[in-house]
Protein backbone atom coordinates (compact mmCIF):
# COMPACT_ATOMS: atom_id res chain seq x y z
CA UNK A 1 0.00 0.00 0.00
CA UNK A 2 1.73 3.10 -1.26
CA UNK A 3 -0.92 5.49 -0.07
CA UNK A 4 0.30 5.27 3.52
CA UNK A 5 3.51 7.05 2.51
CA UNK A 6 1.68 10.04 1.11
CA UNK A 7 2.03 13.21 3.15
CA UNK A 8 -1.28 14.53 4.39
CA UNK A 9 -1.91 18.21 3.63
CA UNK A 10 -4.75 20.13 5.27
CA UNK A 11 -6.27 22.83 3.06
CA UNK A 12 -8.22 25.67 4.65
CA UNK A 13 -10.50 27.55 2.27
CA UNK A 14 -10.89 24.61 -0.09
CA UNK A 15 -14.28 25.81 -1.33
CA UNK A 16 -12.77 29.06 -2.67
CA UNK A 17 -10.85 29.77 -5.89
CA UNK A 18 -7.41 29.70 -4.24
CA UNK A 19 -8.00 26.70 -2.00
CA UNK A 20 -9.75 24.80 -4.78
CA UNK A 21 -6.71 25.23 -7.02
CA UNK A 22 -4.47 24.04 -4.19
CA UNK A 23 -6.56 20.89 -3.68
CA UNK A 24 -6.45 20.08 -7.41
CA UNK A 25 -2.70 20.61 -7.69
CA UNK A 26 -1.97 18.47 -4.63
CA UNK A 27 -4.25 15.71 -5.91
CA UNK A 28 -2.49 15.79 -9.29
CA UNK A 29 0.80 15.05 -7.53
CA UNK A 30 1.32 11.49 -6.38
CA UNK A 31 3.07 12.62 -3.19
CA UNK A 32 0.14 13.99 -1.25
CA UNK A 33 -3.19 13.16 0.28
CA UNK A 34 -5.56 16.07 0.84
CA UNK A 35 -7.76 16.83 3.80
CA UNK A 36 -10.11 19.75 3.18
CA UNK A 37 -11.44 21.77 6.08
CA UNK A 38 -14.90 23.25 5.73
CA UNK A 39 -17.66 24.42 8.02
CA UNK A 40 -20.13 22.08 6.27
CA UNK A 41 -18.37 18.79 5.49
CA UNK A 42 -21.64 17.13 4.43
CA UNK A 43 -22.13 19.69 1.68
CA UNK A 44 -18.67 19.19 0.22
CA UNK A 45 -17.89 15.48 0.47
CA UNK A 46 -16.40 15.40 -3.04
CA UNK A 47 -13.84 18.12 -2.26
CA UNK A 48 -10.84 15.95 -1.40
CA UNK A 49 -9.60 12.59 -0.13
CA UNK A 50 -10.84 13.57 3.31
CA UNK A 51 -13.31 16.31 4.18
CA UNK A 52 -13.53 17.31 7.83
CA UNK A 53 -15.11 20.04 9.88
CA UNK A 54 -12.86 23.00 10.46
CA UNK A 55 -13.98 26.51 11.35
CA UNK A 56 -11.42 29.27 11.93
CA UNK A 57 -13.93 31.06 14.17
CA UNK A 58 -14.14 27.96 16.34
CA UNK A 59 -10.50 27.06 17.03
CA UNK A 60 -11.56 23.98 19.01
CA UNK A 61 -12.53 22.33 15.67
CA UNK A 62 -8.96 22.66 14.39
CA UNK A 63 -7.33 20.23 16.82
CA UNK A 64 -8.88 17.12 15.25
CA UNK A 65 -8.66 18.62 11.77
CA UNK A 66 -4.86 18.95 12.00
CA UNK A 67 -4.21 15.55 13.57
CA UNK A 68 -1.55 13.60 11.68
CA UNK A 69 -1.10 16.41 9.17
CA UNK A 70 2.29 17.10 7.54
CA UNK A 71 1.46 20.46 5.97
CA UNK A 72 -1.18 23.18 6.15
CA UNK A 73 -2.26 25.66 3.48
CA UNK A 74 -4.08 28.67 4.90
CA UNK A 75 -5.99 31.40 3.08
CA UNK A 76 -8.43 33.63 4.94
CA UNK A 77 -11.31 35.60 3.46
CA UNK A 78 -10.99 39.30 4.29
CA UNK A 79 -14.44 40.11 2.88
CA UNK A 80 -15.95 37.69 5.33
CA UNK A 81 -13.64 38.05 8.32
CA UNK A 82 -12.46 41.65 8.10
CA UNK A 83 -10.51 42.61 11.23
CA UNK A 84 -10.98 39.07 12.60
CA UNK A 85 -8.68 37.79 9.87
CA UNK A 86 -5.66 38.07 12.20
CA UNK A 87 -7.56 36.24 14.92
CA UNK A 88 -8.49 33.43 12.50
CA UNK A 89 -4.94 33.09 11.18
CA UNK A 90 -3.49 33.08 14.69
CA UNK A 91 -5.87 30.29 15.69
CA UNK A 92 -4.81 28.23 12.67
CA UNK A 93 -1.09 28.81 13.30
CA UNK A 94 -1.46 27.89 16.97
CA UNK A 95 -3.43 24.72 16.24
CA UNK A 96 -0.94 23.69 13.53
CA UNK A 97 1.94 24.25 15.92
CA UNK A 98 0.22 22.15 18.61
CA UNK A 99 -0.28 19.38 16.04
CA UNK A 100 3.47 19.44 15.18
CA UNK A 101 2.82 20.41 11.56
CA UNK A 102 6.08 20.40 9.59
CA UNK A 103 5.31 22.87 6.78
CA UNK A 104 2.95 25.84 6.92
CA UNK A 105 2.03 27.73 3.74
CA UNK A 106 0.28 31.08 4.15
CA UNK A 107 -1.36 33.02 1.30
CA UNK A 108 -0.38 36.63 1.93
CA UNK A 109 -0.34 40.02 0.17
CA UNK A 110 2.06 42.99 0.09
CA UNK A 111 2.25 45.34 3.10
CA UNK A 112 0.88 48.51 1.49
CA UNK A 113 1.34 50.53 4.68
CA UNK A 114 5.05 49.73 4.83
CA UNK A 115 5.66 49.95 1.06
CA UNK A 116 3.92 53.33 0.69
CA UNK A 117 5.08 54.77 4.02
CA UNK A 118 1.47 55.05 5.14
CA UNK A 119 0.37 57.03 2.08
CA UNK A 120 -2.12 54.38 0.97
CA UNK A 121 -4.56 52.50 3.18
CA UNK A 122 -5.46 49.11 1.71
CA UNK A 123 -6.52 47.03 4.75
CA UNK A 124 -7.14 43.76 2.90
CA UNK A 125 -3.52 43.80 1.69
CA UNK A 126 -1.79 45.12 4.80
CA UNK A 127 -3.90 43.00 7.16
CA UNK A 128 -2.66 39.81 5.49
CA UNK A 129 0.94 41.04 5.40
CA UNK A 130 0.89 41.61 9.15
CA UNK A 131 0.09 37.93 9.69
CA UNK A 132 3.43 36.95 8.05
CA UNK A 133 5.25 37.60 11.31
CA UNK A 134 2.92 35.30 13.26
CA UNK A 135 3.69 32.49 10.81
CA UNK A 136 7.42 33.23 10.89
CA UNK A 137 7.67 33.39 14.67
CA UNK A 138 5.72 30.15 15.20
CA UNK A 139 8.91 28.24 14.41
CA UNK A 140 7.62 25.58 12.02
CA UNK A 141 10.41 23.42 10.53
CA UNK A 142 9.32 24.89 7.16
CA UNK A 143 7.12 27.82 6.19
CA UNK A 144 6.36 29.45 2.85
CA UNK A 145 4.54 32.62 1.79
CA UNK A 146 2.62 32.55 -1.48
CA UNK A 147 1.22 35.76 -2.97
CA UNK A 148 -1.97 35.88 -5.01
CA UNK A 149 -1.88 38.39 -7.90
CA UNK A 150 -4.73 40.40 -9.36
CA UNK A 151 -7.01 37.61 -10.56
CA UNK A 152 -7.68 37.41 -14.31
CA UNK A 153 -11.07 36.19 -13.08
CA UNK A 154 -11.82 39.74 -11.83
CA UNK A 155 -12.28 40.81 -15.45
CA UNK A 156 -15.39 38.67 -15.61
CA UNK A 157 -16.26 39.70 -12.02
CA UNK A 158 -16.11 43.03 -10.23
CA UNK A 159 -13.75 44.53 -12.84
CA UNK A 160 -15.91 43.51 -15.80
CA UNK A 161 -16.29 46.17 -18.53
CA UNK A 162 -19.33 48.43 -18.06
CA UNK A 163 -21.44 50.59 -20.33
CA UNK A 164 -19.96 54.11 -20.18
CA UNK A 165 -21.66 57.53 -20.44
CA UNK A 166 -20.45 57.97 -24.03
CA UNK A 167 -22.14 54.73 -25.09
CA UNK A 168 -18.91 52.72 -25.29
CA UNK A 169 -18.24 49.63 -23.18
CA UNK A 170 -15.11 49.53 -21.09
CA UNK A 171 -13.54 51.00 -17.98
CA UNK A 172 -13.46 54.37 -16.24
CA UNK A 173 -10.84 54.15 -13.50
CA UNK A 174 -8.61 56.51 -11.50
CA UNK A 175 -5.50 55.03 -13.14
CA UNK A 176 -2.95 56.18 -15.70
CA UNK A 177 -3.49 53.47 -18.32
CA UNK A 178 0.11 53.70 -19.56
CA UNK A 179 1.68 52.75 -16.23
CA UNK A 180 2.67 49.11 -16.18
CA UNK A 181 1.70 48.13 -12.66
CA UNK A 182 -0.59 45.09 -12.64
CA UNK A 183 0.83 41.73 -11.59
CA UNK A 184 -1.88 39.33 -12.69
CA UNK A 185 -2.59 35.62 -12.96
CA UNK A 186 -5.14 32.83 -13.24
CA UNK A 187 -5.79 32.29 -9.53
CA UNK A 188 -6.51 28.58 -10.05
CA UNK A 189 -2.77 28.18 -10.82
CA UNK A 190 -1.64 29.29 -7.36
CA UNK A 191 -2.02 25.64 -6.39
CA UNK A 192 0.93 24.65 -8.58
CA UNK A 193 3.22 26.88 -6.50
CA UNK A 194 1.78 25.58 -3.22
CA UNK A 195 2.14 21.93 -4.25
CA UNK A 196 5.68 22.68 -5.45
CA UNK A 197 6.55 24.29 -2.12
CA UNK A 198 5.31 21.25 -0.18
CA UNK A 199 7.29 18.99 -2.54
CA UNK A 200 10.51 21.07 -2.29
CA UNK A 201 10.75 22.35 1.29
CA UNK A 202 14.53 22.81 1.08
CA UNK A 203 14.16 25.30 -1.77
CA UNK A 204 10.84 26.85 -0.86
CA UNK A 205 10.24 26.25 2.84
CA UNK A 206 12.56 28.78 4.47
CA UNK A 207 10.28 31.79 4.48
CA UNK A 208 10.43 32.38 0.72
CA UNK A 209 7.87 34.67 -0.89
CA UNK A 210 6.46 33.07 -4.04
CA UNK A 211 4.09 35.20 -6.13
CA UNK A 212 1.93 33.81 -8.90
CA UNK A 213 2.42 36.14 -11.88
CA UNK A 214 1.25 35.18 -15.34
CA UNK A 215 1.54 38.71 -16.72
CA UNK A 216 2.63 42.23 -15.78
CA UNK A 217 0.66 44.81 -17.75
CA UNK A 218 -0.61 48.36 -17.96
CA UNK A 219 -4.35 48.86 -18.32
CA UNK A 220 -3.85 49.96 -21.91
CA UNK A 221 -2.06 46.69 -22.61
CA UNK A 222 -4.99 44.80 -21.10
CA UNK A 223 -7.47 46.71 -23.29
CA UNK A 224 -5.27 46.26 -26.39
CA UNK A 225 -4.97 42.53 -25.72
CA UNK A 226 -8.75 42.17 -25.52
CA UNK A 227 -9.40 44.40 -28.54
CA UNK A 228 -6.98 42.37 -30.66
CA UNK A 229 -9.22 39.42 -29.84
CA UNK A 230 -12.27 41.09 -31.34
CA UNK A 231 -13.58 43.35 -28.57
CA UNK A 232 -14.02 47.12 -28.81
CA UNK A 233 -13.40 48.23 -25.25
CA UNK A 234 -12.67 51.79 -24.17
CA UNK A 235 -10.68 53.20 -21.26
CA UNK A 236 -11.12 56.56 -19.59
CA UNK A 237 -9.03 57.89 -16.74
CA UNK A 238 -11.21 59.68 -14.19
CA UNK A 239 -10.29 61.58 -11.00
CA UNK A 240 -10.02 59.56 -7.80
CA UNK A 241 -12.63 61.78 -6.07
CA UNK A 242 -15.18 61.15 -8.82
CA UNK A 243 -14.58 57.39 -8.83
CA UNK A 244 -14.71 57.15 -5.03
CA UNK A 245 -18.35 58.26 -5.01
CA UNK A 246 -19.61 55.94 -7.74
CA UNK A 247 -20.64 52.88 -5.69
CA UNK A 248 -20.23 51.36 -2.22
CA UNK A 249 -16.63 50.24 -1.79
CA UNK A 250 -15.36 52.49 -4.59
CA UNK A 251 -13.25 54.61 -2.22
CA UNK A 252 -11.31 51.52 -1.07
CA UNK A 253 -10.85 50.38 -4.65
CA UNK A 254 -9.54 53.86 -5.56
CA UNK A 255 -6.96 53.59 -2.75
CA UNK A 256 -5.82 50.21 -4.03
CA UNK A 257 -5.56 51.47 -7.62
CA UNK A 258 -3.57 54.48 -6.39
CA UNK A 259 -1.17 52.12 -4.64
CA UNK A 260 -0.78 49.99 -7.79
CA UNK A 261 -0.02 53.04 -9.90
CA UNK A 262 2.59 54.34 -7.44
CA UNK A 263 4.26 51.07 -6.43
CA UNK A 264 2.90 48.24 -8.68
CA UNK A 265 0.69 45.44 -7.32
CA UNK A 266 3.58 43.56 -5.68
CA UNK A 267 5.16 46.78 -4.48
CA UNK A 268 8.67 46.15 -5.78
CA UNK A 269 10.69 44.55 -8.52
CA UNK A 270 9.87 40.95 -7.76
CA UNK A 271 11.50 39.28 -10.75
CA UNK A 272 13.67 36.97 -8.59
CA UNK A 273 10.70 35.87 -6.52
CA UNK A 274 8.58 35.31 -9.62
CA UNK A 275 11.34 33.24 -11.24
CA UNK A 276 11.68 31.08 -8.11
CA UNK A 277 7.89 30.64 -7.89
CA UNK A 278 7.73 29.45 -11.51
CA UNK A 279 10.65 27.08 -10.92
CA UNK A 280 8.97 25.65 -7.81
CA UNK A 281 5.67 25.29 -9.70
CA UNK A 282 7.50 23.48 -12.49
CA UNK A 283 5.72 25.47 -15.20
CA UNK A 284 5.14 28.98 -16.54
CA UNK A 285 1.79 30.43 -15.52
CA UNK A 286 -0.80 31.26 -18.19
CA UNK A 287 -0.50 34.63 -19.96
CA UNK A 288 -3.45 37.02 -19.90
CA UNK A 289 -4.01 36.79 -23.68
CA UNK A 290 -4.25 32.99 -23.50
CA UNK A 291 -6.66 33.11 -20.57
CA UNK A 292 -8.82 35.81 -22.20
CA UNK A 293 -9.14 33.86 -25.44
CA UNK A 294 -10.92 31.09 -23.55
CA UNK A 295 -12.68 32.96 -20.75
CA UNK A 296 -13.53 36.28 -22.37
CA UNK A 297 -15.05 35.32 -25.73
CA UNK A 298 -15.67 38.15 -28.23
Amino acid sequence: MLSNNKKLIAVIGATGQQGGGVVRALQASSQFKVRSLTRNPDKHRELADEVVEGDLNRPETLKAAFEGVHGVFLVTNFREAGPDEAKQATAAVRAAKDAAVKHFVWSTLPNVEAISGGRFDVPHFTGKAKIDRIVKEAGFPHHTFVIAPGYYQNFVGFLAPQKQADGSVGWALPLDPDVRCLHMGDIRELGNIVAGAFAHPDEAGNGEYLPLVGDFLSFNEIVETLNRQGHEFSFKQIPKEVFAGLFPGAAELAEMIGYWEAHTYLGSDSSDRIALANKIAGRQPTKFATWAQVNFPA
